[in-house]
């Protein structure tokens, strides 16, 4: 076998050590809500992975968890009622809307609005800018005309 077989072979082995689970579901409906929930729900310890993607043990534990009580005959909301009670409203990639979580779904509605607002503010204190430089007060006014005098007289 040649190095770079070898080399390949290693270097390819990782994602062959990824735990893969089976559950058999007792219906296609539920494999399918069980896909659904698996993408919504956090991985508490990756925190930027759901349930489906993370290897962590935690993951497992809440994979295993919501087959057991998709099983069990619960509904969606009592499945993830269940999570944020037990984990937090962290543990939803979409959290509810509550007084807590307000800020939250608000803050890119509140900072486009900021921006928008500076914006504006920059553009009229520019253009108030340019405004007043093109403006001539009466003593700017009365040397340019005795400076374009002057130079009439001399040409």
């Amino acid at each position: 076998m040649s190095r770079f077989t070898l080399l390949a072979l290693l270097l390819f082995s990782g994602s062959a050590a990824a735990v893969i689970e089976t559950y058999e579901f007792s219906n296609p409906e539920l494999e399918v809500r069980y896909r659904q929930l698996s993408q919504e729900l956090r991985c508490p310890k990756c925190q930027n992975q759901n349930i489906a993607d993370s290897n962590a043990p935690i993951s497992q534990d809440l994979r295993k968890l919501l087959y057991q009580q998709l099983e069990a005959g619960a509904n969606d909301e009592e499945i993830l009622d269940y999570m944020v009670a037990r984990y937090g409203e962290f543990v939803r990639y979409r959290p509810s809307f509550t007084g807590a979580t307000a800020l939250l779904w608000l803050a890119p509605v509140l900072l486009l609005m900021i921006g928008i607002a500076v914006a504006v503010a920059a553009a009229r204190a520019r253009r108030s800018r340019v405004e007043q430089s093109a403006l001539l007060n009466a003593d700017d006014e009365q040397s340019l005309r005795e400076l374009l005098a002057k130079t009439e007289n001399d040409s």
